[in-house]
């Protein structure tokens, strides 16, 4: 019993002790490294002068790399543990070695974000994101520590599953189909500039339509006006059609492109109390003049006939309103006078009447005052129509036909029926 105990003591207990002893020392050491260093870096990455160094503590580089150090001093001090059987040794160190694998893979994807968040800063940079390539890298770092960190676990030579991969390209072409393919549309969407993180994009086969909010590696998230997140696959970019309406931001103009509509029975030509009326408005007062010398040089050619309206031209209330409505617009502080489209223009004829089209450019491009400047033009526009003697076209309604519902007792009595 003695000498058992004795052996005991010698083979397990010391050993044993040695371990915890070792295993003591590292967590002092992570502790030391955790709370002290790597708390102590980021205090005075914070406040340094730069503002680069400060994404690094934002992803946690120097807490990821804090790790290293208790798989380091287990894997140097399992040496001077005392009659470590030669298996044992061979684990621990292989099972350090795959963490500080770990621990480095981790922190390089780390700094790779940090590494985008700063370049990400720059309003010009952001025009050309390079997340996608990043994710890659982080992507080719996970791979090839997986690599490595089976090739440690099984004692083999990592050129070993590199030829086999070989074998494997079929099924890796498929399994990492999407990536490659977001890989490819990545390039083509930073070359060709197709698309900002800021820009407003519509995609309907997506169901976006919003601000793109960020661009990665395999999906571009969108923030619709509804306030919902649209994500969508990075590569649908380059084999489906979107619209991006960063052109209209960057033009500094805003089209409005919306048509009223005449009803054609109101259309007729201006009698001569009406065209002096127009003539002392300011904004026609020059169109009234110009026409009617125009008018009167025509109308003064030998052969023609006063009394035959063929013969003869004469002005029309559409053709004024059109005049009207163009200086409306050429005076209007909110529209774009140089450099873009102003126009009204009649439509081809309908069922629902004569369309007049206004096609100009507002200089206001925020939505909301959009919308506003647009609706005060056709406020003004649809009131002022009745004093050219026109009349705006719409679809009968149940108002309409009480309208004309005649008279219930007369038509009883020209039709003889007695009265209910």
């Amino acid at each position: 019993m003695n000498r058992w105990l004795e052996w005991a003591r010698g083979e397990i207990t010391e050993p044993v002790l040695s371990g915890l002893a070792l295993l003591g020392i590292a967590i002092v050491v992570y502790v030391f490294a955790r709370w002290i260093v790597a708390r102590g870096l980021g205090a005075l990455v914070r406040r340094s002068a730069f503002q680069w160094d400060d994404a690094l503590t934002d992803a946690r580089v120097f807490r990821r790399l804090a790790h290293l150090a208790p798989a380091v001093v287990i894997y140097l001090g399992i040496s001077a543990v005392p009659k470590v059987p030669d298996t044992i040794d061979s684990i621990v160190r292989r099972l350090s070695i795959v963490v500080m694998i770990v621990v480095v893979a981790s922190t390089l994807s780390s700094f790779l974000t940090a590494i985008n968040k700063i370049y990400s800063r720059s309003a010009v940079n952001r025009r050309r994101p390079i997340k996608g390539y990043l994710q890659l890298l982080q992507i080719g770092i996970v791979l090839l520590s997986a690599l490595v960190v089976i090739s440690t676990l099984l004692g083999r030579s990592p050129w070993i599953f590199v030829s086999g991969i070989g074998a494997m390209t079929a099924v890796l072409m498929l399994v990492f189909k999407d990536t490659i393919l977001s890989f490819v549309a990545s390039i083509q969407i930073a070359s060709n500039d197709m698309v900002r993180v800021g820009d407003w994009i519509e995609m309907p086969d997506a169901s976006a339509d919003g601000d793109v909010m960020d661009i990665a590696l395999h999906t571009v998230k969108v923030q619709n006006w509804d306030k919902t997140i649209s994500t969508i696959p990075t590569y649908k970019f380059i084999s489906e059609s979107f619209k991006n309406w960063r052109g209209m931001s960057d033009s500094g103009g805003r089209r409005i492109k919306r048509a009223f509509y005449i009803d054609m029975n109101s259309i007729r030509f201006l009698r001569a109390e009406e065209i002096d009326r127009f003539s002392g408005w300011a904004l026609l007062s020059e169109y009234i003049e110009g026409k009617r010398s125009e008018i009167r040089e025509h109308n003064a050619q030998p052969g023609l006939n006063a009394e035959v309206n063929a013969d003869i031209r004469r002005m029309t209330n559409v053709g004024t309103l059109r005049a009207y409505i163009v200086a409306y617009l050429e005076a209007h502080p909110k529209i774009h006078q140089r450099g873009y489209t102003l126009m009204v223009r009649q439509l081809a004829p309908g069922a629902n009447g004569l369309p007049i089209e206004i096609y100009c450019f507002s200089n206001d491009q925020e939505w909301v005052h959009y919308e506003g400047i647009q609706a005060d033009i056709f406020d003004h526009i649809l009131s002022m129509v009745p004093e050219f003697g026109l009349e705006v076209y719409q679809q009968p309604s149940g108002v309409d036909f009480e309208r004309i519902r005649p008279d219930t007792a007369q038509a009883d009595k020209l039709l003889g029926s007695p009265p209910a």
